[in-house]
């Protein structure tokens, strides 16, 4: 069970191709169907949540599914492949609506952007499960998984540079034109990109699988009170990076304006992407060799709260259109990030080390999927929280496909700017809180709880 270079590669290439396929969804439907199309900002974010919740709750039984499933093609691939052209045809619809209005478009939004989750979770499930039974050497498990983290962030950062001013030139003025073309593409090179994978990366039968109900994830989580901690601390920061993906764009067209507000947004969605990316590089490894993990989270939160005050102390002293600074702010922001993403999985992972010690069972995939389901249900409800507040700042939608950008009143404005600000940084003042009372996983406890069950191991 030899890893290739050319498997690692093609494994890859199909995470660069799945996760253009989630950022595109992720961070324009709710853009797409209230300020393009003219639905509700309640409505969409309500459709959002329960659809992201369900497709969370539905993880464990798609893991079921797979776990049964034997074919000469192996128990992975079909479903990656199947699961991605019901996806590819699925995302091309989300995002080229029929033309309706009304009950009709509502309709039609519910329906298939539940479908769009099934279908996502029909191969994304089994393209992260399928690493085990491509190699069984430990290292080379690490360097695919890395590989495809990392792919995956190159993949969603395309998609974050580049939809708007795609969109755009697709369009040629008209966004709902624009996104429907550029979800076509995007549906062919995820195609392209899964066939790839499943063509080049070859499973083995390594037998029985174990798989985990919704019930043992929680109840593995409730006996861990450090992976509770950590997992809260999950719920809270990627539900403040959810709430700002959304409704940056928002801030962009009606506060910051002007006829080249899409190329604005392009660069300081590039800077962001690529701070999140160094902060989980270079910032962590480097601030790392100097303070514990534990107190790198708390500058980290911190550096992530200044980031957000900072935007709003620009918006109020009458700076909302300085893009230099926005951009000082997105660098705060998105690196702060990218530290936390790698702390929260470096924490999640000890929290299983400490779990072994004091009960004797050592739950790591039920605590890892626990974080899957966290991070799904923590994009649902900031994206109905979002649509919420866009309703009650009185947002008006810019529905018409050509002409200026429609003028907000100056309590949206403000609204808006509260939104994007206040709300996380209350988010991440709960994660601090609760970290700074109860997690006492210090890199100190972290080694002794290792040397202590390697010792019992080895019956020393």
């Amino acid at each position: 069970m030899k890893l290739t270079r050319s498997q690692t590669a093609a494994f890859g290439v199909g995470a660069i191709g799945k996760d253009m396929v989630y950022a595109l969804s992720a961070s324009y439907v709710m853009y797409f169907y209230q300020d393009i199309l003219g639905l509700s900002a309640t409505f969409v974010g309500l459709i959002l949540m329960i659809a992201r919740v369900f497709d969370a709750l539905n993880d464990p039984f798609m893991g079921i599914l797979v776990a049964k499933t034997r074919t000469r093609w192996g128990r992975f691939r079909p479903w990656l492949f199947s699961g991605t052209v019901l996806n590819a045809f699925v995302l091309y619809a989300l995002f080229a609506a029929p033309d309706m209005s009304g009950k009709g478009l509502m309709a039609y939004f519910g329906v298939i952007y539940i479908l769009w989750g099934v279908t996502y979770t029909m191969m994304d499930i089994p393209y992260w499960s399928m690493i085990p039974a491509v190699t069984d050497t430990p290292k080379d498990r690490e360097e695919l998984s890395v590989v495809g983290r990392t792919c995956a962030g190159i993949g969603s950062a395309v998609i974050q540079v580049g939809t708007l001013l795609a969109v755009n030139a697709l369009g040629r003025g008209s966004e709902r034109t624009g996104f429907g073309r550029i979800a076509l593409i995007v549906a062919v090179l995820f195609v392209a990109a899964e066939t790839l994978c499943c063509a080049k990366v070859r499973e083995h039968d390594v037998g029985r699988m174990e798989t985990s109900t919704v019930k043992q994830m929680f109840q593995a989580l409730f006996r861990n009170d450090q992976a509770m901690i950590t997992v809260l601390a999950i719920l809270m920061i990627n539900g403040s990076l959810y709430l700002t993906s959304n409704l940056v764009i928002y801030f962009f067209k009606y506060d910051f304006g002007g006829a080249g507000w899409m190329g604005s947004y392009t660069l300081f969605t590039t800077v962001g992407g690529g701070s999140q990316i160094l902060g989980m590089m270079a910032l962590y490894p480097l601030l790392h060799k100097k303070l514990d993990n534990t107190v790198l989270f708390r500058v980290a939160l911190g550096m992530a709260m200044a980031g957000y005050a900072l935007v709003l102390a620009l918006c109020l002293l009458g700076f909302s259109s300085n893009l230099p600074l926005l951009c000082v702010c997105a660098v705060l922001v998105f690196g702060a990030n990218g530290i936390l993403t790698v702390l929260t999985t470096v924490f999640l992972s000890s929290s299983v080390d400490y779990g072994q010690l004091k009960s004797g069972r050592r739950e790591e995939s039920v605590i890892f999927s626990m974080q899957t389901f966290v991070v799904k249900a923590a994009s649902g409800v900031a994206v109905f929280i979002t649509g919420i507040g866009l309703d009650l700042i009185g947002l008006v939608g810019d529905t018409a496909e050509t002409g200026a950008v429609a003028a907000q009143s100056a309590s949206t404005i403000l609204g808006l700017r509260l939104l994007m600000t206040i709300l996380p940084i209350l988010g991440l003042a709960v994660a601090f809180f609760f970290f700074v009372r109860k997690f006492t996983l210090t890199d100190a406890k972290v080694n002794e709880i290792a040397a202590t069950l390697k010792n019992s191991r080895t019956g020393s």
